[in-house]
């Protein structure tokens, strides 16, 4: 199993629901090949650079799971079907960015605690 993590971009007309449901399609099929989610943040709706799809701004969401090699590509496919993502961008982690996403993970939740 590998360390990776997904960085994708929703459609900005999507209702809390429906990005519910694009988080849900995501892990049902990362669990049904054998997967596992270990962290999901929701980062918000953020204007973009440039405009994609003509829309400037977009719900960013980070995803870290793990996965087996084989499992990415049709991972891939099944991004590009949806069409309430907009971009997606999977990157396998490495063991000091491993270590660089658990530092982050306890700094977000230390934050969550404060508030």
């Amino acid at each position: 199993m590998n360390n990776y993590e997904i960085v994708y971009i929703l459609n900005p007309v999507l209702s809390e629901k429906q990005i519910e449901e694009v988080m849900k399609k995501i892990k049902t099929f990362l669990t049904s090949k054998k997967g596992k989610v270990v962290n999901y943040e929701s980062w918000g709706l953020k204007t973009l650079s440039y405009p994609i799809e003509n829309k400037n701004s977009g719900f960013y969401n980070l995803i870290e799971f793990t996965a087996e090699a084989d499992t990415i590509a049709d991972f891939e496919v099944e991004l590009r079907r949806d069409e309430r993502i907009m971009r997606h961008l999977v990157v396998k982690l490495e063991k000091d960015a491993l270590e660089w996403a658990e530092k982050r993970r306890k700094r977000v939740k230390s934050k969550e605690k404060t508030k």
